[in-house]
């Protein structure tokens, strides 16, 4: 980080002297240590061994600890260290007892990813309220405990990044089954520009990337039905289905000095189905 014009340009002058711009760097992760929630799932576990990959080193949460065992070994097998914790992160009292373990075993927090997350899909005139609220639970206020609760540590050290797992379908509506899904959505993308707003002042950056369907569990029956998925297929440009890998690259360019001037935005990665 630069704090004038003046540092910037001796930084410049001396890495021109010295024949290495030295811009590889800016997407290193080394020692850093991140969060994802969610990091047993579809897009969690490959997200986690991503940002592994790229030297940090990662805690992983959700609700069942058996399942993120084998996800804590794959990430030390990479050479980092791991820490696989239970936590529903519709609770509070979770989401503070994960954050002081996170810090316990780090004493720091760097990155924050929010994947835990589920949709529930049903047309919006039968939308059951029990269904509704679990929804919301999750994907909203799930989202807000955890980026309450690690933007309180990222304040006191006056740096973070925080990574919000939207949708495309935060802006974009689909015309059967989402009216709980599409809404908790978009309510991820106002708290991330929110929370931007409120939190650039301490060098906290909350973004949130907003994918297409990505092929994992949570998309399955979007893909077993044959007409609906060729009526969604067509509509994305590049004519695929996403790929969890296809996350990898904003994920670790939004945890990264590569982007510490970026923050409050939602970058759709959709193949370009939003273009139109």
């Amino acid at each position: 980080m630069f704090n004038s014009t003046e540092e910037y340009e001796s930084v410049l002058v001396e890495r021109i002297k010295s024949g290495s711009m030295g811009y590889r760097k800016l997407f290193d992760l080394t020692d850093r240590v991140a969060i994802v929630t969610g990091g047993a799932g579809g897009l969690g576990r490959p997200t986690a061994l991503g940002l592994a990959d790229f030297g940090a080193n990662v805690v992983v949460t959700s609700r069942n600890l058996q399942n993120l065992e084998s996800v804590k070994k794959e990430i030390e097998q990479l050479g980092r260290e791991s820490l696989a914790i239970s936590c529903d992160v519709t609770k509070h009292e979770d989401v503070k007892r994960m954050v002081k373990q996170a810090l316990d075993r780090f004493e720091r927090i760097d990155i924050l990813v929010t994947y835990a997350g589920l949709n529930i899909p049903k047309p919006a005139e039968e939308y059951p309220f029990d269904d509704w609220k679990k929804i919301m639970d999750t994907n909203v206020t799930g989202v807000f405990l955890c980026n309450q609760e690690v933007g309180k540590v990222m304040i006191k050290q006056r740096s973070g990044k925080i990574i919000n797992i939207s949708s495309v379908r935060g802006g974009y509506a689909l015309p059967r089954n989402y009216v709980g899904y599409c809404t908790s959505k978009g309510a991820v993308n106002m708290l991330t520009r929110v929370l931007a707003c409120e939190w650039a002042k301490f060098n906290v950056l909350v973004n949130a990337i907003a994918p297409t369907v990505i092929e994992t569990p949570l998309t399955a029956h979007i893909l077993d039905d044959p007409e609906f998925a060729k009526r969604m297929k067509e509509r994305i440009p590049l004519g695929r289905w996403g790929f969890p890998d296809d996350l990898i690259g904003a994920i670790v360019y939004l945890a990264s000095d590569a982007s510490n001037f970026v923050t409050g935005q939602i970058l759709y990665i959709d193949g370009g189905v939003t273009t139109w």
